[in-house]
């Protein structure tokens, strides 16, 4: 299908996109890989992110989680006992972005390369 339009590069910004909205709330590091892991898992603890996200830093989840948290993406729940028990899971603003991260996994797994072992 030919798209006709009148648009002129010149006069546009993506700032002003839906994509720079969409990409502004899961850019950086973790934060794809953090709502991954809460729409394979359902309810995680952060203890339990901060294991399965090997390398991630406690301030660096920290604050993922506080920007998620923020922009509706995913719940905190925080239950009042010693010591404290807080989890975490995809509000339902963020399962509406699990097709996207469910189509970047299917492309990602029928274009990568192959893994050494896959060879043999």
């Amino acid at each position: 299908m030919e798209k006709t339009s009148s648009r002129c590069i010149a006069g546009e910004q993506l700032c002003d996109t839906g994509f720079s909205y969409t990409l502004s709330l899961i850019s950086g590091k973790y934060k794809m890989t953090i709502l991954y892991t809460l729409m394979e898992f359902g309810v995680v603890r952060y203890n339990e992110l901060q294991r399965y996200i090997k390398g991630i830093s406690y301030k660096t989840l920290s604050c993922a989680l506080k920007e998620l948290e923020s922009d509706g993406l995913i719940l905190r729940k925080e239950y009042p006992q010693i010591p404290p028990k807080v989890e975490y899971s995809l509000s339902d603003r963020g399962k509406s972005l699990m097709p996207i991260l469910d189509g970047m996994c299917e492309w990602g797994s029928k274009n990568r390369p192959c893994a050494p072992s896959e060879h043999s």
